[in-house]
Protein backbone atom coordinates (compact mmCIF):
# COMPACT_ATOMS: atom_id res chain seq x y z
CA UNK A 1 0.00 0.00 0.00
CA UNK A 2 3.14 2.48 0.48
CA UNK A 3 3.25 2.61 -3.37
CA UNK A 4 -0.34 3.46 -3.97
CA UNK A 5 -0.42 6.56 -1.26
CA UNK A 6 3.29 7.81 -2.46
CA UNK A 7 1.98 7.47 -6.07
CA UNK A 8 -0.87 9.87 -4.53
CA UNK A 9 1.71 12.63 -4.77
CA UNK A 10 2.14 12.30 -8.51
CA UNK A 11 -1.71 13.22 -9.06
CA UNK A 12 -0.99 16.55 -7.45
CA UNK A 13 2.54 17.19 -9.06
CA UNK A 14 0.33 16.57 -12.83
CA UNK A 15 -2.89 18.46 -12.24
CA UNK A 16 0.02 21.49 -11.14
CA UNK A 17 1.81 20.92 -14.30
CA UNK A 18 -1.77 20.84 -16.45
CA UNK A 19 -3.06 24.12 -14.47
CA UNK A 20 0.26 25.53 -15.51
CA UNK A 21 -0.80 25.00 -19.26
CA UNK A 22 -3.77 26.30 -18.71
CA UNK A 23 -3.59 28.96 -17.67
CA UNK A 24 -0.68 30.36 -19.99
CA UNK A 25 -2.22 28.83 -23.10
CA UNK A 26 -1.83 32.11 -25.06
CA UNK A 27 2.07 31.94 -24.67
CA UNK A 28 2.21 28.18 -25.75
CA UNK A 29 4.69 28.72 -27.89
CA UNK A 30 7.32 29.17 -25.06
CA UNK A 31 5.90 26.17 -23.01
CA UNK A 32 6.20 23.77 -25.90
CA UNK A 33 9.63 24.63 -26.69
CA UNK A 34 10.05 24.01 -23.05
CA UNK A 35 8.59 20.57 -23.47
CA UNK A 36 10.75 19.75 -25.96
CA UNK A 37 13.47 19.72 -24.45
CA UNK A 38 11.74 17.76 -22.06
CA UNK A 39 10.65 15.46 -23.59
CA UNK A 40 13.93 14.29 -25.12
CA UNK A 41 15.52 14.92 -21.58
CA UNK A 42 13.12 12.15 -20.15
CA UNK A 43 14.53 9.50 -23.53
CA UNK A 44 17.67 10.59 -23.02
CA UNK A 45 18.41 11.02 -19.63
CA UNK A 46 15.70 8.16 -17.93
CA UNK A 47 14.08 5.80 -20.35
CA UNK A 48 16.96 4.87 -22.66
CA UNK A 49 19.40 4.49 -19.12
CA UNK A 50 16.59 2.46 -18.01
CA UNK A 51 16.25 0.40 -20.90
CA UNK A 52 20.19 -0.21 -20.92
CA UNK A 53 20.35 -1.16 -16.93
CA UNK A 54 18.03 -3.58 -17.33
CA UNK A 55 19.87 -5.40 -20.06
CA UNK A 56 22.58 -5.12 -18.32
CA UNK A 57 20.99 -6.61 -15.04
CA UNK A 58 18.98 -9.32 -16.43
CA UNK A 59 22.09 -10.51 -19.21
CA UNK A 60 19.85 -9.70 -22.05
CA UNK A 61 20.08 -8.09 -25.33
CA UNK A 62 19.15 -4.23 -25.34
CA UNK A 63 18.48 -4.08 -28.76
CA UNK A 64 14.85 -5.65 -28.00
CA UNK A 65 14.09 -2.39 -26.73
CA UNK A 66 15.61 -0.15 -29.44
CA UNK A 67 13.66 -2.07 -31.80
CA UNK A 68 11.03 -1.27 -30.03
CA UNK A 69 12.04 2.63 -30.03
CA UNK A 70 12.10 2.45 -34.12
CA UNK A 71 8.71 0.62 -34.14
CA UNK A 72 7.02 2.85 -31.58
CA UNK A 73 8.28 5.78 -33.70
CA UNK A 74 6.87 4.50 -37.18
CA UNK A 75 3.90 3.34 -35.39
CA UNK A 76 2.67 6.82 -34.28
CA UNK A 77 3.72 8.41 -37.79
CA UNK A 78 2.20 5.92 -39.68
CA UNK A 79 -1.12 6.43 -37.49
CA UNK A 80 -0.88 10.48 -37.93
CA UNK A 81 -0.19 10.78 -41.39
CA UNK A 82 -2.83 7.82 -42.35
CA UNK A 83 -4.68 6.97 -39.69
CA UNK A 84 -5.45 10.42 -37.76
CA UNK A 85 -4.70 12.85 -40.60
CA UNK A 86 -6.59 11.64 -43.81
CA UNK A 87 -9.51 10.41 -42.19
CA UNK A 88 -10.70 13.81 -42.78
CA UNK A 89 -11.41 15.91 -46.02
CA UNK A 90 -8.22 18.24 -46.81
CA UNK A 91 -10.44 21.23 -46.44
CA UNK A 92 -11.53 20.50 -42.80
CA UNK A 93 -7.83 20.56 -41.77
CA UNK A 94 -6.16 23.39 -44.36
CA UNK A 95 -4.75 24.82 -40.85
CA UNK A 96 -2.86 21.77 -39.97
CA UNK A 97 -4.20 20.92 -36.92
CA UNK A 98 -5.85 17.84 -35.38
CA UNK A 99 -7.70 17.20 -32.26
CA UNK A 100 -7.70 13.61 -33.11
CA UNK A 101 -3.87 13.46 -32.82
CA UNK A 102 -3.61 16.12 -29.72
CA UNK A 103 -5.97 12.83 -28.23
CA UNK A 104 -3.80 10.00 -29.44
CA UNK A 105 -0.70 11.62 -27.89
CA UNK A 106 -2.33 12.95 -24.79
CA UNK A 107 -3.43 9.81 -24.23
CA UNK A 108 0.12 7.96 -25.50
CA UNK A 109 1.40 9.95 -22.04
CA UNK A 110 -1.60 8.76 -19.73
CA UNK A 111 -0.30 5.77 -20.89
CA UNK A 112 3.18 6.38 -19.99
CA UNK A 113 1.94 7.41 -16.66
CA UNK A 114 0.07 4.23 -15.53
CA UNK A 115 3.37 3.00 -16.38
CA UNK A 116 5.27 5.11 -14.16
CA UNK A 117 2.59 4.07 -11.57
CA UNK A 118 3.51 0.89 -12.27
CA UNK A 119 6.78 1.55 -12.03
CA UNK A 120 6.43 2.66 -8.61
CA UNK A 121 4.72 -0.67 -7.28
CA UNK A 122 7.36 -3.15 -9.02
CA UNK A 123 9.99 -1.20 -7.25
CA UNK A 124 8.48 -1.65 -3.96
CA UNK A 125 8.48 -5.42 -4.87
CA UNK A 126 12.01 -5.17 -5.04
CA UNK A 127 12.22 -3.21 -1.94
CA UNK A 128 11.27 -0.14 0.39
CA UNK A 129 14.31 1.99 -0.50
CA UNK A 130 13.70 1.57 -3.77
CA UNK A 131 10.47 2.15 -3.99
CA UNK A 132 10.67 5.85 -2.57
CA UNK A 133 13.56 6.34 -4.84
CA UNK A 134 11.89 5.69 -7.79
CA UNK A 135 8.10 7.51 -6.02
CA UNK A 136 10.76 10.85 -5.79
CA UNK A 137 11.50 10.46 -9.78
CA UNK A 138 8.19 10.11 -11.03
CA UNK A 139 6.63 13.00 -8.60
CA UNK A 140 9.58 14.95 -9.85
CA UNK A 141 9.13 14.81 -13.33
CA UNK A 142 4.90 14.45 -13.47
CA UNK A 143 5.04 18.05 -13.34
CA UNK A 144 6.14 18.64 -16.82
CA UNK A 145 3.75 15.02 -18.06
CA UNK A 146 0.75 17.28 -16.77
CA UNK A 147 2.54 20.17 -18.72
CA UNK A 148 2.80 18.20 -21.76
CA UNK A 149 -0.54 16.66 -21.78
CA UNK A 150 -2.63 20.09 -21.95
CA UNK A 151 0.20 20.97 -24.28
CA UNK A 152 -0.48 18.85 -26.67
CA UNK A 153 -3.86 18.59 -26.74
CA UNK A 154 -4.26 22.59 -26.80
CA UNK A 155 -1.78 22.84 -29.65
CA UNK A 156 -4.14 20.77 -31.86
CA UNK A 157 -7.00 23.11 -31.65
CA UNK A 158 -9.02 20.31 -28.73
CA UNK A 159 -11.13 22.95 -25.96
CA UNK A 160 -9.96 23.73 -22.78
CA UNK A 161 -12.17 21.62 -21.14
CA UNK A 162 -11.32 18.50 -23.21
CA UNK A 163 -7.35 19.44 -22.16
CA UNK A 164 -8.68 19.71 -18.37
CA UNK A 165 -10.37 16.25 -18.69
CA UNK A 166 -7.27 14.91 -20.08
CA UNK A 167 -5.48 16.17 -17.11
CA UNK A 168 -7.20 14.19 -15.14
CA UNK A 169 -7.08 11.11 -16.66
CA UNK A 170 -3.76 11.61 -16.79
CA UNK A 171 -3.16 12.12 -12.76
CA UNK A 172 -5.34 9.51 -11.69
CA UNK A 173 -3.38 7.28 -14.63
CA UNK A 174 -0.18 6.47 -11.66
CA UNK A 175 -2.59 5.73 -9.48
CA UNK A 176 -4.33 2.89 -10.58
CA UNK A 177 -0.98 1.79 -11.86
CA UNK A 178 0.26 1.36 -8.99
CA UNK A 179 -2.21 -0.23 -7.19
CA UNK A 180 -2.20 -2.78 -10.07
CA UNK A 181 0.94 -3.97 -8.95
CA UNK A 182 -0.58 -5.36 -6.68
CA UNK A 183 -2.42 -8.16 -8.80
CA UNK A 184 1.12 -8.90 -11.17
CA UNK A 185 4.31 -8.77 -11.37
CA UNK A 186 6.03 -7.84 -14.71
CA UNK A 187 9.37 -9.25 -16.16
CA UNK A 188 12.31 -7.53 -16.53
CA UNK A 189 12.37 -8.23 -20.53
CA UNK A 190 8.66 -7.09 -21.53
CA UNK A 191 9.20 -3.69 -19.53
CA UNK A 192 12.87 -2.74 -21.90
CA UNK A 193 10.62 -3.51 -24.62
CA UNK A 194 7.98 -1.47 -23.40
CA UNK A 195 10.09 1.63 -22.52
CA UNK A 196 11.57 1.61 -25.84
CA UNK A 197 8.42 1.78 -27.20
CA UNK A 198 7.31 4.44 -25.28
CA UNK A 199 10.25 6.21 -26.30
CA UNK A 200 9.61 5.86 -29.42
CA UNK A 201 6.65 7.73 -28.95
CA UNK A 202 8.48 10.40 -26.96
CA UNK A 203 10.64 11.29 -29.63
CA UNK A 204 8.10 11.70 -32.84
CA UNK A 205 5.73 13.77 -30.52
CA UNK A 206 8.58 16.36 -30.04
CA UNK A 207 10.23 16.30 -33.16
CA UNK A 208 7.28 16.08 -35.42
CA UNK A 209 4.40 18.16 -32.87
CA UNK A 210 6.09 20.11 -30.20
CA UNK A 211 8.81 21.42 -32.12
CA UNK A 212 7.79 22.55 -35.52
CA UNK A 213 4.55 24.02 -33.59
CA UNK A 214 6.63 25.91 -31.19
CA UNK A 215 8.35 27.68 -34.12
CA UNK A 216 5.29 27.89 -36.55
CA UNK A 217 4.69 31.48 -35.86
CA UNK A 218 8.31 31.88 -37.50
CA UNK A 219 9.42 34.75 -34.99
CA UNK A 220 12.70 35.43 -35.67
CA UNK A 221 12.94 37.94 -32.28
CA UNK A 222 12.05 35.52 -30.08
CA UNK A 223 13.71 32.26 -32.09
CA UNK A 224 16.72 32.49 -29.86
CA UNK A 225 14.37 32.26 -26.84
CA UNK A 226 12.56 29.38 -27.95
CA UNK A 227 15.42 27.73 -28.67
CA UNK A 228 16.85 28.32 -25.25
CA UNK A 229 14.07 26.87 -23.55
CA UNK A 230 14.23 23.82 -25.25
CA UNK A 231 17.79 23.41 -23.97
CA UNK A 232 16.21 24.73 -20.64
CA UNK A 233 13.86 21.72 -20.61
CA UNK A 234 16.59 19.07 -21.85
CA UNK A 235 19.06 20.35 -18.82
CA UNK A 236 16.13 19.74 -16.07
CA UNK A 237 15.58 16.88 -17.21
CA UNK A 238 18.94 16.15 -16.46
CA UNK A 239 19.71 17.40 -13.13
CA UNK A 240 16.53 15.81 -12.04
CA UNK A 241 17.94 12.26 -13.43
CA UNK A 242 20.94 12.84 -11.66
CA UNK A 243 19.36 14.64 -8.33
CA UNK A 244 17.55 11.19 -7.97
CA UNK A 245 19.60 8.50 -9.02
Amino acid sequence: MSAVLLSLATLFSTLAGGLFALKFRDRLHFILSFTAGVLLGVVSFEILPEIFGLACAQGIDAIGGMVALVFGFLLFHGLEKYLLVHHTHEEDYAEHRHPRVGVLSALALIGHSFMDGVGIGLAFQVSNAVGVAVAIAVIAHDFCDGLNTVSLMLVHRNTARRAFGMLALDAVAPVLGAASTLLFELPPGTLMLYLGFFAGFLLYIGAADVLPEAHSQNRSAIAGSLIALTCLGAAFMFVVARAVH
